[in-house]
């Protein structure tokens, strides 16, 4: 972003390419959108709920009660009358914007001082191939990034609550934001499909609960 903040990260897991889409808030660090070239992707309004969902199969659009908005399916993935997708666009800040056209042009936008980059990050899946695409799952570089992220955030709150009460104990003990756990959640939704041990799951697990 214009003020040095991470806007988009693109990693590759084996065959697989990962885009994850930040906001540009330094000390909070909201991953709001998650694009895998195998297909799944997920987009979050900016309190941290699922707005946008998509697999192989279709995706869905939910509004920020969680109420669908609309559904469809890939053309060719089943044999009966599918629902087809109207092209979507949304603004995930004033820099970052995703185009759903089809499963294989999601378009994911940045545009910032004058300057575009543009991340296709669609996948086809071949009819008739027998198989889906492998899962693509992020390694424990990434997921501990990720942990130590939240964990930043969670003392980045207790400080303001030290701050805002120097004099009372209680702020130790305040709840994270909900976006901090909403996070949190994720990430251990993502170790539980990554290949990884559980030495290190249970490491990230405590990370992100300490």
């Amino acid at each position: 972003y214009p003020s040095g903040n991470l806007a988009i990260m693109v990693t590759r897991e084996g065959d697989q390419m990962i885009c994850t889409v930040q906001d540009d808030e330094p000390r909070t660090t909201k991953i709001r959108a998650l694009f895998q070239s195998d297909g799944r992707s997920t987009c979050y309004y900016p309190n941290g709920d699922e707005w946008i969902n998509m697999s192989i199969q279709g995706g869905q659009y939910l509004d920020q009660a969680g109420s669908r908005v609309k559904r469809w399916m890939w053309p060719n993935m089943s044999p009966g009358p599918h629902v087809p997708l109207s092209p979507i666009f949304i603004s995930l800040n004033r820099h970052v914007g995703v185009r759903i056209l089809a499963q294989d042009k999601i378009i994911i936008s940045f545009l910032a001082m004058g300057r575009q980059a543009k991340f296709n990050m669609g996948t086809k899946v071949q009819v008739g191939s027998g198989q889906l695409p492998a899962r693509a799952r992020l390694g424990r570089d990434e997921l501990q990034l990720l942990a130590f992220r939240v964990r930043i955030l969670q003392l980045f709150n207790r400080m303001r609550g030290c701050i805002s009460f120097p004099s009372s104990g209680q702020w130790n003990k305040m709840q994270p934001p909900a976006y901090v756990l909403t996070q949190a959640a994720k990430i251990l939704e993502l170790c539980t499909a990554a290949d990884i041990s559980e030495e290190l799951h249970s490491s990230i697990r405590a990370i992100v609960n300490a």
